[in-house]
C-alpha cells in the first residue's frame, strides 16, 4: 500500500467516524449527492435534447434531398435518360438508407431521453418521500424547501441555504481535523 492509499484509507475512516457522530451531515451528504447527480441528469437531459433538434434537422434536409433526387429521377426518365435515372435512384437509395440509420439513432436518442426523465422523475419522488432527518438544521429545512427567519424577500434562498449547508459541514469537519490533531 502507497502514502496516498494510506492517507486516502484514513480519510475515508475519518470521514465515516465523523458521519457516524454526526447523523445530520450524513443526511445533508446524501442529499448533496442526490442534488449533484439531478443537476448532471438535467445537463445530460438538455445535451439529448440540443442533439434531438439537430438530428430532426438533418433528417428534414434528407428528405429533401430525397424529394429533390427522386424529381430528378423522373425527369430523367421522361426524358428517356434510363442510365442516368438508374445512376439516381441508386442514389436515392442510398440516402433512404442514410435515413433509416438516422431514424434509427433518433429513436435510441429518445430511449436515452426517456431514461433520463424517469430517473429525473425518481429522484424527485425520492426527495419528495424522504422526510428530514431529526434535529436537521436550519440549513437543512431551507434545503427541503422551508424559510428561516430573515430570509423572507431576498430571492436566493436555495442559493443561501446551499452555501449555509456548505459552511457547516466545513465547520463540523474543522473542528474534526483539530481534535485529531490535524
Amino acid at each position: 500500500m502507497s502514502w496516498l492509499d494510506d492517507l486516502e484509507a484514513r480519510l475515508d475512516s475519518q470521514l465515516q467516524d465523523f458521519l457516524r457522530t454526526n447523523p445530520d451531515q450524513e443526511a445533508l451528504l446524501a442529499e448533496q449527492e442526490r442534488r449533484d447527480r439531478q443537476e448532471r441528469l438535467r445537463r445530460q437531459r438538455l445535451q439529448l435534447q440540443e442533439e434531438a433538434e439537430r438530428s430532426r434537422a438533418a433528417l428534414l434536409q434528407l428528405a429533401s434531398e430525397i424529394r429533390s433526387w427522386q424529381q430528378r429521377v423522373e425527369r430523367a426518365r421522361n426524358a428517356g435518360a434510363g442510365d442516368l435515372a438508374n445512376r439516381a435512384e441508386a442514389h436515392v437509395a442510398g440516402l433512404m438508407e442514410q435515413g433509416r440509420q438516422r431514424w434509427q439513432a433518433l429513436a435510441e436518442l429518445g430511449q436515452r431521453f426517456s431514461q433520463v426523465e424517469w430517473e429525473l422523475s425518481e429522484l424527485s419522488r425520492q426527495k419528495r418521500s424522504a422526510a428530514p432527518p431529526a434535529g436537521a438544521s436550519a440549513a437543512a429545512d431551507k434545503q427541503a424547501g422551508g424559510a428561516t427567519p430573515g430570509d423572507a424577500g431576498n430571492g436566493m434562498e436555495g442559493d443561501l441555504g446551499e452555501a449555509w449547508a456548505a459552511f457547516e459541514a466545513q465547520q463540523e469537519l474543522d473542528t474534526l481535523k483539530q481534535k485529531l490533531g490535524r
